[in-house]
């Protein structure tokens, strides 16, 4: 369970900003494209390094990984349950470990926006979504 759970948080950072420290203590920071989960190599693009060199891919061992850095603030799933909770009051689920909601038991939403139901309801849950977001990136 442990492992599998440490296998998808590694692949949710799949095309986001990461920081890799190495066992040598360097650093390289760009977008992780690709890991092994067996011996967690790692593929970073427009990876560039503490010495501002930059490359277009690097490949980077898992025997020198010390850390994965991720650059990006996680997702507040509650705060926009809290938000859809006030349009839609008592019929809002938060599955915060499985990283959805279900609004009205028809429209399921994630940190991606709607990604299952249609109509009226799953309109107004995205234009709520889309409003979350731009107030969280202070827009």
């Amino acid at each position: 369970m442990a492992q599998r759970r440490f296998n998808s948080e590694v692949a949710a950072l799949i095309d986001t900003t990461v920081m890799v420290v190495t066992t040598d203590n360097k650093t390289y920071t760009g977008t992780l494209i690709g890991v092994n989960p067996e011996n967690l190599n790692l593929i970073i693009a427009d990876a560039e390094d503490s010495e501002s060199h930059v490359f277009p891919r690097i490949v980077i061992s898992g025997n020198t990984v010390a850390r994965i850095l991720s650059t990006r603030k996680a997702f507040d799933l509650r705060g926009l349950a809290e938000r859809l909770e006030r349009v839609f009051p008592r019929m809002v689920k938060l599955y915060e470990k499985e990283g959805f909601i279900w609004v009205m038991d028809r429209v399921k939403v994630t940190e991606k926006g709607v990604v299952e139901g249609s109509g009226p309801a799953a309109e107004r849950v995205q234009r709520v979504y889309s409003q979350f977001l731009r107030e969280a990136r202070g827009e």
